[in-house]
């Protein structure tokens, strides 16, 4: 039977599964969209994504390919979000190269990261956010991203249990801005982390991220992130909760440009 290629872009609250990759401990976005596609198709349908999600941390535009048979039903979206809602919705889906792979293709990714400063943690927030209710430097965090931005070896801010072959990465924006990237419209004190870049390393992210707060409440000395990047592996810092994490796009075409 002939096949069509498809490139799907799905959003998901990573909060009750276990990652994107199946897994046997729990139910993952990979094995819940396979089983809408497969019940569909009538056959079994695999998936590939553009990269994992930790257990607990979400996505706004995660990437998946998959081979459908025969032609791809016009409304095959919207009855997988039908099914998949309220943890998972599809954002587009649409005919593919016959080459192409969400994941090998990928020429980029850019993460967001929420924290807030508050004293008490918002129930409304605290599913998308790390609760942080001690005294933090913010000038101490956007200077840290100042030595993190541009290509390095970040093997130091690698977790243990990663297939990579290499550890160098082109970091192309790192910084800090106002507000969540999900929560309620009332919440303060909250602040976001945005990095994009070519790829990233297992964990690298929340590493990235609890270093650098670390850092901003005095856990860590300023001088600690130079030094995990000149010292490499093993990563010695502190592993940001995945609640505050989002995988909020990936690049296919030229990335964009970047300001300062």
């Amino acid at each position: 039977m002939e096949t069509t290629n498809l490139k799907g872009i799905v959003r998901y609250r990573g909060t009750d599964f276990c990652g994107w990759q199946r897994q046997d401990n729990g139910p993952s976005v990979q094995e819940e969209l396979e089983r809408a596609l497969s019940k569909i198709a009538n056959r079994p349908v695999n998936i590939q994504g553009a990269g994992r999600t930790d257990a607990g941390v979400h996505a706004l535009g995660q990437a998946f390919s998959c081979r459908w048979p025969g032609e791809a039903p016009r409304r095959l979206g919207h009855a997988l979000s039908k099914m998949l809602a309220p943890d998972i919705r599809i954002e587009s889906l649409e005919t593919a190269s016959e080459e192409f792979n969400a994941r090998f293709d990928a020429k980029g990714k850019r993460y967001v990261y929420s924290f807030v400063l508050n004293r008490h943690a918002d129930p409304l927030l605290a599913p998308f956010c790390w609760h942080m209710p001690y005294s933090t430097d913010l000038d101490l965090i956007r200077e840290g991203l100042k030595l993190l931005q541009g290509r390095h070896d970040f093997a130091g801010f690698q977790s243990t249990g990663s297939q990579s072959h290499t550890t160098v990465r082109n970091l192309y924006q790192a910084k800090l801005y106002p507000g969540a990237w999900c929560g309620p419209v009332d919440a303060q004190q909250t602040w976001t982390l945005e990095f994009i870049g070519d790829g990233f390393l297992y964990k690298m992210v929340r590493n990235l991220c609890g270093t650098l707060v670390g850092v901003g409440r005095g856990r860590f000395p300023f001088s600690f992130i130079q030094e995990s990047l000149d010292r490499g592996a093993p990563f010695l810092g502190y592993c940001a909760p995945p609640q505050g994490l989002a995988l909020a796009e990936v690049y296919y075409e030229a990335l964009p440009d970047f300001e300062d």
